[in-house]
């Protein structure tokens, strides 16, 4: 068969997916290649991991008499406001499909010595701003060793939603201490589950980085609990340590400016995120731009801040 893949995302990162579609052929025998509009193909799989639109795909001429529509993008739709996952198409791959080495070939730029995969799926926050819990489902659990897709490599992208919630995480941290790779996690770590036995785990591990989040005051006692435990065991500076801070979603500005406090207490620097920037205040605007902007933040507190050339400072601005 002639087999053409279509990345709809073009985030310039790997599509994972299709990485696995194009091995799981190759070992058929069958040729693999992205889609060129202008060839016929036997059969096209067209990816979408981001976003709820079909963009350009329903315009381009791809030459196939079977096109699979796949991905976490194709599956969600937005209804009152909030994102609903619905397995309208092929969202998932097949086992057979989903448990193969990928095919690291497709984006050799993006790859270079570098492997990409999920150790576990699911998380049991069920944030109203995420679909993993829809989904996944509500309990984190192991759907792969790190040999499923990492042979050697020098770097490991890990791209699991909440890995410290599953209860095989000690056995899947102790693989990534033995590969000796350097893992990024790269949706971050949940400090709610952050004990000392887990600290110490992680601090064997190489990481160029890491990242936490504050997001919901209500879990305000835990995550704090958390980050002292990794600060005092691992100490990273606080340029390698970041806690993401979501904004303008149901905390109110003096509890946004709480838990900048409270980051900075606990010796990590705050990373400000706002939930659907059009819609945010413009006090929530200042305080990203002031927190995200180094110099900024290391130059004046946030009160003290001058936003615009009128020469009114924040303190002016909103709270006189």
């Amino acid at each position: 068969m002639k087999i053409g893949l279509y990345d709809a995302d073009s985030h310039n990162f790997p599509n994972l997916p299709l990485m696995k579609i194009s091995a799981y052929h190759k070992a058929r025998g069958d040729d693999v290649e992205f889609v060129c509009p202008i060839f016929p193909y036997d059969r096209i799989y067209v990816s979408r991991i981001f976003g709820d639109e079909y963009t350009t795909i329903q315009n381009l001429c791809l030459q196939s008499s079977e096109v699979i529509y796949g991905g976490t993008g194709y599956a969600i739709s937005v209804e009152n406001g909030k994102e609903v996952y619905k397995k309208t198409l092929d969202a998932d791959l097949p086992p057979e499909i989903e448990h193969t080495y990928p095919d690291y070939s497709l984006y050799p730029e993006l790859t270079k010595d570098t492997a990409y995969g999920f150790l576990t799926r699911g998380c049991p926050n069920n944030c109203g701003y995420c679909i993993v819990t829809q989904k996944e489902g509500r309990e984190s659990h192991k759907v792969a060793d790190l040999s499923e897709f990492w042979r050697g490599q020098k770097y490991i992208k890990l791209l699991d939603p909440n890995l410290l919630a599953c209860k095989d995480k000690r056995e899947l941290l102790q693989q990534l201490i033995d590969s000796r790779a350097r893992v990024d996690f790269t949706q971050g770590l949940d400090a709610r589950f952050i004990t000392e036995e887990i600290a110490t785990m992680l601090k064997s591990i190489k990481t160029e980085r890491v990242h936490f989040a504050f997001d919901l005051m209500k879990n305000e006692k835990a995550i704090v609990r958390g980050l002292k435990t990794y600060k005092r065991i691992c100490n990273l500076p606080d340029n390698k340590a970041f806690v993401y801070m979501l904004t303008n979603y149901d905390t109110t500005i003096e509890e946004d400016l709480y838990r900048i406090r409270t980051i900075q207490e606990c010796g990590y620097k705050p990373d400000v995120r706002i939930y659907r920037k059009p819609t945010a205040p413009q006090v929530l605007k200042d305080l990203q731009r002031w927190c995200n902007n180094r110099l900024l933040y290391t130059s004046c507190k946030f009160m003290d801040y001058v936003p615009r050339k009128d020469g009114k400072t924040i303190r002016e601005l909103y709270f006189s």
